[in-house]
């Protein structure tokens, strides 16, 4: 059982085998660099137990789609990008099907040394996908399978010779059907689907030869639509796959799933262009809110489409399209869909699950990425401690751009600003010792990440998923340069502001000032644990602009949102309810004109002289000062070192075991 499973099974009180499967059991979007050997991918995916299809595709070379699934078996493969039939190599594709993964062979087509590739991998659960094999018969027939839910989307594909991939989507019905592997828009045919849409129990094939010639065999990929029916996630209630469609606008274009997406296959099926467009596939993974695209129907290595006319947004609650690519947005066209839910982590255990503190190539392999966390990361902070540097931030939704905590710049590029790792971030292989870095994951009630797109309007709420009502957040505009009076660029929220008491009303900034009243921020309204309030100011809400938003929570033993109050002597211990101290801190006087501070064990939280950062400020860290000191349960401020622990001056901070 994989371990988010756990932790949300203790979470939820729910006893061992009890709790409903969630997004991570049964999808796995996994990178992986090839090695011209075997190579074991584990993605917590139980194959071998349940069955299921995988789907690889080298990233930056020209080969094609691989399909690989359980009821074929290991080493035959199909190719979404042509119509021809499946081929088998014992050795050279997928080998076998594990009970945590799968295994490939020396083929360069998924295991090339020189290549990056991504495997998508569906597991067999009802309500989410099946995949089944059937014989032809030359007449119509049905072909039952285990979905027991809407089919959102039904492929199927000749397998003993050559044969168009043949697509039924709910949106459209057993009358019209699509092609995988080329760009044609939606048609009519009664000898595909004989007309019928596919129930929860069957789907019918007619009498084409695509999908029923007598003696001819097929394979079926079934992909759920769940519409308030799901039964997934801790609670047993959440949908985790939608098959929807949508029309184009020329514009900004919500479509609202009811989840935050990590996978999304898009396709035009009527319009002037929707005979030439291809399929278009983002993931969360590779390209953060989709700027990386590949093409089902193209050998082609994914395209670099990140630019406002070619550009997807994963949000909250749903995904977004800007301007009027016509591939995606083009007005009066029409697309379908198919979204999986992104997975999210459960409460976390142990603070090393959900942060990380690396130097730049510290692990001394010259392999990218240069800061390792472990983990596939959300959200860093980067910058050189020994000489004046900007705080430089960046988002896995906002990957190749990053925002300054010290500065009030929009969004800027940067070809290394890098999220498409599994185990940390930033593409480089070079070594800096003085270049550190600061790394969060998402997980419930500990952090979350909301990129949105500001409507102007006042009182308005703002979808995340953190799973509580944030203690702390930190907004910026991304891609224009505001500023609010002494406040600055980043508005930030903290529950502890004003002594607790109504600190939607008040609001910081990355700044040296004390809180400011403005209901122009918060619009007065708290946070919940579903939705942060914005108003109208250009800092969070312009209707021609992003904003990218960063959540905090407190987690018993894993994180501290909270406050205290100087006390003039000279040490004073700040619990935080860890089991061994803090590894990183940030203070911030609320009733003086104090700046932010910044401390963590990477670079020494000892008894005597720290290495002091300051948020707000692009220079050199200071050895000069003793401000904290070790202690198990949280920290210690000490007295007249940098305006930690005066008598009369209150103090919110942030700190993560």
């Amino acid at each position: 059982m994989a371990n988010t499973k756990k932790l949300i099974q203790a979470a939820s009180g729910a006893a061992a085998g009890a709790a409903a499967l969630n997004v991570e059991d049964v999808f796995s979007n996994y990178l992986y660099t090839g090695n011209d050997s075997t190579q074991t991918i584990t993605n917590g995916i139980d194959l071998n137990g349940e069955g299921g299809l995988v789907w690889l595709k080298t990233r930056n070379d020209t080969h094609s789609h691989y399909l690989f699934d359980t009821e074929r078996g290991a080493g035959y493969y199909l190719n979404s990008d042509t119509s021809g039939a499946q081929a088998y190599n014992a050795t050279a594709w997928l080998t076998a099907f594990n009970s945590d993964g799968f295994d490939i062979g020396t083929s360069v087509a998924i295991n090339d040394d020189i290549n990056d590739h991504v495997s998508y991998t569906w597991r067999k659960a009802p309500k989410f996908f099946d995949c089944v094999t059937y014989t032809g018969t030359g007449s119509a027939q049905n072909i039952s399978h285990n979905l027991g839910t809407t089919v959102g989307t039904l492929i199927v594909k000749r397998t003993d010779t050559t044969g168009d991939w043949l697509v039924q989507h709910r949106s459209l019905g057993g009358t019209y059907y699509m092609d995988l592997q080329n760009t044609n828009a939606a048609a009519t045919n009664t000898s595909y689907w004989n007309n019928t849409t596919a129930t929860s129990t069957e789907f019918t094939v007619g009498t084409s030869s695509y999908t029923n010639a007598s003696g001819g065999t097929y394979v079926a990929y079934l992909f759920a639509h769940n519409d308030g029916d799901g039964e997934f996630g801790p609670d047993g209630d959440a949908d985790i796959i939608k098959c929807g469609s949508y029309t184009g606008a020329d514009s900004y274009n919500k479509i609202t799933l009811g989840f935050e997406p990590q996978w999304l296959l898009i396709k035009g099926y009527s319009g002037t262009y929707a005979g030439s467009t291809s399929w278009w596939l983002v993931d969360s993974q590779r390209s953060g809110s989709g700027g990386r695209v590949i093409y089902p129907n193209l050998t082609a290595a994914e395209q670099n489409n990140d630019y406002p006319s070619e550009r997807i947004y994963f949000e909250a609650d749903g995904f977004s399209i800007i301007d009027n690519n016509s591939n995606l947005n083009r007005s009066s066209h029409n697309y379908v869909y198919i979204a999986i839910r992104r997975g999210q982590m459960g409460i976390p255990e142990s603070g090393d699950d959900v942060f990380a503190m690396d130097v730049h190539g510290s692990a001394g392999d010259s392999v990218a990425p240069a800061f390792r966390s472990g983990w596939p990361v959300d959200m860093s902070v980067r910058r050189n401690i020994s000489t004046s540097d900007n705080w430089d931030n960046g988002a896995r939704l906002t990957q190749q751009k990053y925002l300054m905590f010290n500065a009030s710049n929009a969004q800027t590029s940067e070809s290394s600003e890098m999220y498409d790792f599994m185990n940390g971030w930033w593409d480089s292989s070079a070594s800096n010792t003085n270049l550190y870095g600061w790394m969060w994951r998402r997980a419930n009630n500990f952090f979350d990440v909301v990129y949105y797109k500001g409507d102007g309007t006042t009182a308005r709420s703002v979808k995340h998923n953190l799973g509580i009502a944030p203690e702390m957040m930190w907004v910026k505009c991304a891609t224009y340069n505001y500023t609010k009076g002494n406040q600055g660029a980043w508005q930030v929220y903290h529950k502890d502001v004003n002594g607790g008491t109504n600190p939607e009303q008040y609001v910081l900034g990355f700044e040296a000032i004390q809180p400011q009243d403005d209901n122009e921020v918060w619009s007065d309204t708290a946070p919940t644990a579903t939705d942060f309030t914005i108003h109208n100011a250009g800092v969070v809400n312009n209707s021609s602009h992003y904003y990218l938003a960063y959540l905090f929570g407190s987690v018993a033993g894993v994180s501290k949102v909270g406050s205290y109050s100087g006390d003039g002597s000279s040490t004073q211990n700040i619990d935080c309810g860890f089991s061994s101290g803090a590894r990183f801190v940030l203070i911030k006087a609320i009733n003086q004109n104090y700046s932010w501070l910044v401390f963590d064990t990477e670079r020494g939280i000892v008894s005597g002289n720290d290495s002091l950062l300051v948020l707000n400020d692009n220079g050199a860290q200071t050895t000069s000062f003793d401000s904290i000191d070790p202690y198990s349960s949280g920290f210690t401020v000490v007295q007249g070192a940098y305006n930690v622990n005066q008598s009369g001056v209150n103090y919110i901070y942030y700190a993560i075991a």
